[in-house]
């Protein structure tokens, strides 16, 4: 959810290009570019960090590098960058897509325990 909310809010500061009011066109600019700018900190809070592990690492660099990008953007009123980032952050989604997707999970199917008190019978197994 976090990596569509990131794209819609880059695509919907390329759509503030369009409107013809200059203060509400920066000010859609700024806001969804502000907002897609804080779901790549999430995103970078959310990684675990390990010495020696790469893939945080690169991760955590990746999600700096596409907030740099669109710092440059809304600074500059500029849409390039706004596209190398979508470009390069949709490849990143897309692969996560395609491994959850691969991925053989299944829930497994859970008696209800007869327990009284606040949730009792509830499962989080899967």
């Amino acid at each position: 959810m976090l990596f569509d909310g990131a794209l819609d809010s880059m695509n919907r500061a390329k759509q503030g290009f369009t409107i013809e009011s200059i203060n509400v066109r920066n000010e859609v600019i700024s806001n969804s570019l502000i907002k897609a700018q804080n779901i790549f900190a999430e995103l970078q809070r959310s990684l675990r960090m390990k010495e020696g592990d790469e893939f945080p690492d690169t991760m955590f660099q990746l999600y700096d590098f596409y907030s740099m990008k669109l710092n440059e953007a809304n600074f500059k009123k500029d849409q390039e960058p706004i596209d190398t980032v979508i470009r390069l952050f949709t490849e990143i989604r897309d692969a996560w897509a395609e491994m959850l997707t691969k991925q053989d999970v299944k829930a497994e199917r859970v008696t209800p325990n007869t327990a009284s008190g606040a949730g009792a019978g509830l499962s989080l197994r899967a």
